[in-house]
């Protein structure tokens, strides 16, 4: 499996609390977890956004969006709902 970061994810996320940094990277984690294994963990909040795009969760409020076709998974965005809202807009 391979992993990549969008600009946009990475731009995101440097603005992001350190606290908040540290939930999105647990998140990102388990979802190696779940790709890797096959065992979905309780609470990741994994979600099918669209055809390409999935959403999982890194805090109450904050989620996290990638692509994953094949072996590879992109990150594209971090951020809140509103967040989430625009990009899919």
């Amino acid at each position: 499996m391979n992993y990549f970061f969008k600009p946009s994810f990475s731009r995101c996320f440097k603005k992001l609390e350190r606290v908040k940094q540290k939930q999105a990277i647990e998140a990102i984690k388990a979802l190696k977890t779940v790709l890797e294994s096959g065992i979905k963990l309780e609470g990741l909040g994994l979600k099918r956004i669209s055809n390409e795009l999935w959403e999982i969760r890194s805090s109450l409020k904050d989620r996290i969006l990638f692509t994953f076709k094949k072996e590879v998974v992109t990150f594209v965005l971090i951020g809140n709902h509103d967040d989430v809202k625009r990009y899919l807009k």
